[in-house]
């Protein structure tokens, strides 16, 4: 009698037990390891490994592009290196010629409790002014309107110029505003996916929203193709460039949610791999360097705009932070296949270098403030600090060609 009345409660709570079932395309529940490493790092924090610096120029890492929270004024940033200084929103520094070298740079951030919730490391390389110096190099720059404005591409030519090379040669087929060796494929609300497959016969014609990818002709068969190799042809004496940087991102995923975003950024991640490889299959010694998607402006106005409408500033910035954490998930090991993080997210106050107007509070006052009024098209300054990170990162492979 007692077995069969062990044996009758053992079937009751095998019947009556609920058992969890995931259904087709719903997310499996967490394991513990994944919730242990996500409450190791809450704010997701994305330092690049290594943060280039040249004599005589400022680098700093502002704490809100490296981190996610709505409020970044509800943590500490401590950082510690023993270069530079901690200031309220950032890490500044500015080396001189007697600080070559590398050195360790850690930040920690914590909270009211006084607790470290996240950490992460890097390393900043402070690379000699004279790296480079005078040597003639190539270099392509394909992006979106960051690019297309052409103020970083003048910035970092400039730059070459001024702190004793490398002699740049920026090679493309579009120059929007007729400067002199300010060429480059930079066409604004261009996307990785239409450079890799947008095919039409005016590539070099009319408007530049209507034209095609400058890197796909027309085979003998008449279907479209990437075709590199007659790119540089046509472009730069047929030899392939000895740089190319990558700066897409924006436009593949502005609009994302926090539901489409994984398949958005599989998508132009996907995109970007042709991109890579049409490159490395005509020259494999060629660096390339993928700048890093820059964060929005600081504020919420800088949406509000006819330029913002249809986003949030919150949105967007995971969006954005998203990718980044992709391209570096995907690509952050892999210089020895010369291919290189430019982390230009760093660098940016999105603060203070992002356009804004003076205007009244409200219509019942004559109290002025100024708002930000472009959402992620930083104003000049803006983007002379995206012309320095790039700049640091060629100086840096310019110094590797020195080593060897």
């Amino acid at each position: 009698m007692k077995t069969r009345f062990i044996f009758s409660m053992l079937l009751t709570l095998i019947l009556f037990t609920p058992v969890q079932h995931i259904s087709a395309g719903e997310e499996k529940p967490q394991t513990e390891a994944e919730i242990k490493t996500e409450s190791k790092d809450p704010l997701r924090l994305v330092l690049p490994p290594i943060i280039y610096a040249v004599p005589g120029i400022e680098t700093s890492v502002y704490f809100d592009n490296v981190s996610l929270s709505i409020n970044p004024a509800n943590y500490v940033f401590d950082v510690h290196c023993n270069r530079g200084h901690l200031q309220q929103e950032r890490w500044t520094y500015t080396p001189d010629e007697k600080e070559i070298g590398d050195y360790k740079f850690t930040l920690n951030v914590i909270d009211q409790n006084n607790e470290i919730i996240a950490s992460q490391d890097s390393r900043i390389r402070v690379v000699p002014t004279a790296a480079g110096k005078d040597k003639p190099v190539s270099i392509l720059m394909i992006g979106d309107s960051l690019t297309h404005n052409s103020i970083y591409p003048r910035h970092v030519r400039q730059l070459s110029q001024n702190f004793q090379g490398p002699n740049l040669k920026l090679i493309g087929s579009h120059n929007p505003n007729k400067e002199d060796g300010v060429q480059h494929e930079g066409y604004g609300g261009w996307t990785a996916v239409r450079f890799a497959t947008h095919f039409n016969e005016n590539a070099r014609q009319g408007h530049y929203r209507e034209r095609g990818s400058p890197f796909l002709y027309a085979g003998e068969d008449g279907k479209p193709k990437l075709d590199f190799p007659r790119y540089c042809k046509e472009f730069n004496d047929g030899k392939a460039p000895d740089l190319v940087t990558i700066f897409l991102g924006p436009n593949d995923v502005y609009s994302a949610t926090d539901e489409s975003i994984g398949e958005r950024t599989d998508t132009m991640m996907n995109h970007l791999e042709i991109l890579v490889k049409m490159i490395h299959d005509f020259s494999p010694k060629t660096r390339i360097g993928l700048m890093l998607p820059v964060p929005p402006a600081a504020t919420q106005d800088a949406f509000g705009t006819t330029n913002g409408r249809g986003q949030t500033r919150w949105q967007y910035k995971r969006n954005q932070h998203y990718v980044v954490e992709q391209i570096s998930k995907k690509f952050g090991d892999q210089t020895d296949q010369q291919i290189f993080l430019v982390p230009t997210h760093i660098n940016l106050d999105c603060a203070h270098n992002y356009p804004a107007v003076k205007v009244p509070w409200n219509a019942q006052t004559t109290e002025d403030t100024l708002r930000q009024n472009n959402a992620v098209h930083p104003a000049a300054s803006g983007y002379q600090q995206i012309g320095d990170s790039l700049f640091c990162w060629i100086k840096e492979v310019s110094n590797q060609d020195q080593a060897k």
